[in-house]
């Protein structure tokens, strides 16, 4: 019982010596930590991070065994090595810091919210205008709302633009003749962010054969990123929007629109659960439809 009382004794002249900077410190790496970890997954440097690890407790070994000439050749191996694993792993280092820094920080929505706010609100009549109209003439389209996943990657692959969304530049870009027609239109914060931009296609095995390359594009934008994806057939000119893997097709313009400012205007208190309610609101928009359509 002794022995419990002076150790509850010694943690407690330990905690009394715990600042609050010492708290924030431990928290910032915590989540620092917490942070990078599935980055490094996600590429080939968690790999390196464990070649690392066993290069260190090799250089910690061989001191204790007292090797010295394996000791001698690690601790020079050291000296060079953080510029050699630079120049070695560019590219993957390059890509975690792409990755980093794809969790936007809206600042434009910060500093000013209510011009964003009326950018978005264009850039979702204006989709849905032109999607209507060329869904009319057969026209096939493909348009991404970023969210908070960055795509500069898939930017790079097309022509990069800076320019507010109107029905008649969608319509010229989807225009069959154009070049970029083929590709996609990324649209970032309401302004269009590049054009003929080439999409990854989606690997489910299971979607319906019917779907062409355009539809099997947008799913698999909408499998690896959050963003939203809108659809027309050039086949059939049915309009559909993937979300999170998923397809809704054969939308009437007014679902269309519904459908986005929910995705990508939601009310602040229903954030957290954006998708959800998202779709809820979608399928109950769809039964209203089919009743009116019935009587």
């Amino acid at each position: 019982m002794d022995s419990v009382l002076s150790v509850l004794e010694s943690i407690g002249r330990y905690l009394r010596l715990i600042r609050l900077h010492d708290v924030l410190d431990v928290a910032i790496i915590a989540f620092a930590v917490y942070k990078l970890i599935p980055l490094i997954k996600r590429t080939r440097a968690g790999n390196l991070i464990k070649g690392v690890i066993v290069f260190m407790a090799a250089l910690g070994l061989s001191y204790l065994l007292k090797l010295q000439a394996v000791n001698y050749v690690l601790s020079h191996i050291l000296e060079i090595g953080v510029l050699a694993l630079v120049i070695l792993f560019q590219p993957e280092l390059r890509q975690l810091l792409e990755t980093v820094g794809s969790r936007q920080i809206n600042l434009l929505q910060m500093l000013a919210p209510e011009r964003a706010k009326t950018e978005m609100e264009q850039a979702i009549s204006q989709t849905v205008v032109a999607c209507t109209e060329l869904s009319k003439s057969r026209t096939g389209v493909l348009i991404v709302f970023e969210r908070k996943l960055l795509l500069d990657e898939l930017v790079r692959s097309g022509t990069v633009l800076d320019a507010a969304v109107s029905g008649e530049l969608l319509k010229n870009i989807f225009f069959v003749k154009a070049p970029m027609h083929d590709g996609a239109v990324i649209i970032r914060n309401g302004r269009i962010l590049g054009a003929g931009c080439m999409l990854p296609l989606s690997k489910n095995v299971n979607l319906s054969r019917d779907l062409g390359m355009r539809h099997r594009a947008g799913i698999g934008m909408s499998e690896t990123s959050d963003a939203v994806v809108v659809i027309v057939s050039e086949e059939t000119g049915s309009i559909s929007v993937a979300l999170g893997g998923m397809l809704k097709r054969h939308l009437m313009p007014e679902t269309l629109e519904q459908l986005l400012r929910n995705e990508l205007m939601p009310p602040e208190e229903e954030e957290t659960d954006k998708p959800r309610f998202a779709l809820t609101d979608l399928l109950r928009l769809r039964k209203k439809e089919e009743r009116n359509g019935e009587e």
